[in-house]
């Protein structure tokens, strides 16, 4: 699977944003995918998964409430919507895809296919 995030940009405080990430290569369908990030200066840390189905999704807790994750397989997308923006917040957003077909959920350890990552800025 090759991926690529898009809808990255500058927000202020407090506004949402909905990064996409458009699959190509292998059947999108039947892939769980997910949505991590890494700030400046910090290690990568997950944001959020969904099930090849898109019936399971799971979060950071940090970030549950605030960030939903989607999937719209007719378009081969994963989606990440993102409201109520924190500065902390700002990070270069990646997709990946799990190494494993037909996963019902997303399984982070197993993040492989990752795609070019989008840039998210929160700032006044």
């Amino acid at each position: 699977v090759q991926l690529q995030a898009s809808g990255g940009g500058l927000v202020q405080p407090g506004g949402s944003l909905r990064l996409s990430c458009a699959a190509s290569g292998r059947p999108f369908s039947s892939y769980a995918l997910g949505w991590f990030r890494q700030g400046p200066g910090k290690e990568r840390e997950f944001v959020a998964g969904i099930g090849w189905s898109g019936d399971i999704t799971i979060y950071s807790e940090s970030l549950k409430g605030r960030f939903t994750i989607s999937k719209d397989d007719t378009k081969d997308t994963v989606f990440l919507q993102m409201n109520s923006l924190k500065p902390e917040d700002a990070a270069v957003y990646y997709c990946a895809a799990d190494s494993a077909r037909w996963a019902t959920t997303f399984n982070r350890d197993r993040a492989a296919y990752w795609g070019k990552g989008t840039l998210v800025t929160v700032s006044s």
